[in-house]
């Protein structure tokens, strides 16, 4: 089993497995840890370059299961083309939603009570007041509700909202209230004060605000960005913010990492950060958590967690889905 954090650091590992490190080094150049072709679990290396994540996998010819350390697995779906049928592929459920949810919140309320602009002040040694709108009383949509948005939506209790919408892929019905289909989420968008996209990147996803769904969005509106870039089109985007109709807090953009000298990053009514939902001190425990438990079921033959799919023939085709 390769593993991305050394397994001596690692807390209750089942016996038996040969546990190998493996995490591609800082610049990609680290050599296998042993015969890939040995190879029965395979822990995904978490925020390396996609290079790096996806090098072994042509050689992982006896592989059962990929284990991500991520919540989207929309760069490794793309990648199966080389994966033999019968491998599950398992995402970090669990993992993420604590960290990304306090992000979510954090660009929530620092772009709504303007401090973007109280940070430039205080650089320029500039005492400069005035009145910002509060998360009290605003209505929330939360437009991709799995288990982060649910997350979210804990942590938006305490603030007093007046309301939280939820859509999904699909419909439901949770404690908190009712889930919509997705493809029910533009009626919804003028009653929106705050959007925030949590959803993962799928082909349904992709793209899925633009610039009808921007238009739709009531003024003065905030959108809020911790699922990924592409679920955002950009140029309808920077459209919406040059008019001044919106604001936007992303955490993801498309292009990513965001090139220095794109319109992204001066337009008007827009905070970034760079891709950091997931990476905080919250994230290794949570890891190593999940790995002890899929691991332990894996070697015992239990069912495993977050199964988003098995390889197939279909997923040898070219595009790998």
């Amino acid at each position: 089993m390769w593993l991305p954090i050394p397994p001596e650091e690692i807390e209750g590992l089942p016996e038996g497995p040969r546990y190998l490190f493996w995490d591609g080094g800082e610049d990609g150049a680290q050599p296998y840890p042993g015969d890939p072709a040995e190879c029965a679990v395979y822990v995904v290396p978490y925020m390396k370059r996609l290079s790096v994540r996806v090098g072994p996998l042509e050689h992982l010819t006896n592989v059962r299961l990929i284990q991500t350390l991520t919540a989207g697995v929309d760069d490794i779906t793309g990648q199966l083309s080389v994966i033999p049928p019968g491998v599950r592929l398992c995402n970090a459920r669990g993992v993420h939603e604590t960290s990304t949810a306090e992000l979510a919140l954090t660009l929530t309320l620092a772009a709504l009570r303007g401090v973007p602009g109280f940070v430039r002040a205080q650089q320029q040694e500039r005492w400069e007041g005035g009145f910002h709108p509060a998360l009290a009383d605003k209505s929330v949509l939360i437009v991709g509700y799995g288990a982060i948005g649910a997350a979210i939506e804990d942590r938006l209790v305490p603030f007093e909202v007046a309301r939280v919408a939820r859509v999904a892929r699909s419909g439901r019905t949770t404690a908190r209230g009712p889930v919509l289909p997705i493809a029910e989420v533009l009626p919804l968008l003028p009653h929106a004060d705050v959007v925030i996209l949590c959803t993962p990147l799928t082909e349904e996803t992709r793209g899925l605000v633009d610039a009808d769904f921007l238009a739709r969005m009531k003024d003065g509106a905030l959108l809020v960005n911790v699922a990924r870039g592409p679920v955002v089109d950009t140029k309808a985007l920077l459209a919406e913010l040059e008019r001044g109709r919106i604001t936007a807090a992303l955490d993801v953009t498309d292009p990513e990492p965001l090139p220095p000298g794109h319109p992204l990053w001066q337009a008007p009514g827009v905070l970034i950060s760079p891709h950091v939902g997931g990476p905080s001190s919250a994230f290794l425990p949570r890891a190593e958590r999940l790995l002890v438990d899929q691991l332990t079921r894996f070697v015992n033959r239990q069912p495993l967690r977050n199964v988003i799919l098995t390889t197939g023939p279909e997923t040898r085709g070219a595009n790998g889905r």
